[in-house]
Parts: structure tokens; sequence; C-alpha cells
């Protein structure tokens, strides 16, 4: 029976597929911490107490992205050239959503819009980070090789979502609350149509690699379509909302010292 537990399997249990997952994924955190990591160089003045949270983010996404390559040495494999289609971060970038990667080379401070345009950025596609980390712990939290490092990287995901609402609802207490719900509308139907297009295209890529029929792979599209036209007519808004977390400050102090060994 086709199920996502089944098909994460399939691709777990197979070399070449793990090293495309592995790979697609270092390299999105890779990025990932690039990118928090200028903003936190750049914050203007009036907003210097959220540096060392956005710095402790981008901390964080360098650690997964060591995290999926440590996962590819032990199993003896190396990484592979990320597939530009697959590219989901690159993709977002491209599409106008989130701080322009030329503004982030420039040694200029962020103004406080755009520092609001981060978080709602964030508050979208963390959403999305810790949906899916939550899924893989789902069924594999207790797996020999991948277990620890889902765990670890799924509880980071969710704090990481708990900062965004948690700094947001600040913002809109400001007098931000018009930009916010704009700009989170705006990368949230954005998002949902860039996350269809990756997502088919890592489904193409992998049944290639994994000799999928021509009826598996059109019904892993189909389903891949009913998600996007779920999230369009409506299921976008869990992506929107704002609603203070339970666990408060959630990057505050410091960063761990060290990741345990994966």
């Amino acid at each position: 029976m086709l199920s996502a537990r089944s098909l994460f399997q399939e691709i777990l249990d197979n070399d070449d597929s793990f090293r495309l997952f592995c790979s697609i994924a270092a390299s999105g955190e890779s990025q990932g911490g690039w990118e928090n990591g200028r903003i936190a160089a750049l914050v203007p003045e009036s907003q210097s107490e959220l540096a060392p949270k956005i710095a402790r983010h981008g901390a964080d996404e360098d650690k997964h992205g060591r995290i999926f390559h440590a996962l590819l040495r032990k199993r003896g494999l190396e990484p592979v050239p990320v597939p530009p289609d697959t590219d989901y971060t690159m993709l977002l970038e491209r599409g106008g959503i989130g701080l322009a990667h030329d503004k982030l080379r420039r040694d200029e401070p962020l103004t406080v819009q755009d520092v609001v345009t981060y978080l709602a950025h964030s508050r979208v596609t963390e959403q999305r980070a810790s949906e899916q980390m939550a899924l893989l712990t789902k069924y594999f939290a207790g797996h020999a090789d991948i277990g620890r490092a889902v765990r670890m990287i799924s509880a980071d995901e969710d704090n990481h979502l708990a900062y965004c609402h948690e700094e947001l609802l600040r913002f809109a207490e400001a007098g931000h609350g018009a930009a916010i719900e704009r700009v989170l509308r705006e990368c949230a139907r954005a998002e949902i149509r860039i996350y269809r297009d990756v997502s088919l295209a890592v489904m193409d890529h992998m049944g290639r690699i994994l000799g999928w029929s021509g009826a598996k792979a059109a019904v892993l599209r189909a389903g891949v379509h009913g998600v996007h036209a779920y999230e369009r007519l409506g299921g976008w808004r869990r992506m929107v909302s704002l609603v203070m977390p339970q666990r408060r400050d959630a990057l505050g102090g410091p960063e761990p010292a060290a990741e345990p060994a994966v």
C-alpha cells in the first residue's frame, strides 16, 4: 500500500535516492544559515536585541546542514549537486519572497520593514519545515540511522516557528499589523505554489532513481496536486495566523555548545 511512510522508507533504503534527499536538505539548510547570518549582521540598531536570536536561528540551520552531511558520511556517501528545480530556498528568493540576496550581500543596515518581511517569510517557511519534520519524526523517531537527527531537527524547527510567532506579535503590537498581514499572505500564497513545483520535481527525480512505474508516479503527482488544491482553497491560512506560543523566548539564551553525533 502506498503511504507517506512507505514512500520515505523507499527513499531511505536506496543509496542514490538517500544521497539526493540529504543533498537537497543540506543545501537548503545551509542557504538558510547564510541568510540568517547576514540578516543578524545587518539588523537596524533599533532592533539590535533581535540580532542574537536571528544568529541563533542561522546557527541552527547551519547545524542541520552538517547533520545531513553527517548522515551521508555515515553511509559512506558523498553529496550530489542539487537539481535547480528542487532548490526550494533559491526558488523562493528568485520569486521575490523574503529578502533578496543582493540586499543581504551589501553592508547596508536593514530597515524595520525588512525585519518584518524576514520574520513573516520565516513564519511561513518554518510552518512547512515544522510540519515536515513532525511527519518524519512520527515515522522514524526510533530509526537506527536517522532517528536522532530527525528528533533534533524537529525540535529546532518548532523553536524557530515559536520565535517567529512571538516576534511578529511584538511587531504587530508596535503598529506593524497591517504590513505583517499583507506580507504573510503574499508569502503563503507564493510558498504553496513553489512547494508544489519543488515537490513535483523531487518526485520526478526520485522516480527515475527508484524506477517507479508510470502509474505510481501518476498517483504521487496527483497527491501533490491534491495538497496544493487544499492549500490554495484555504489550507494556506494555517501559515498566516499568529498565536502566542507556549514556549516563550525560544531562541533566547546561548546556543548549545555542541550537537550530538548522529
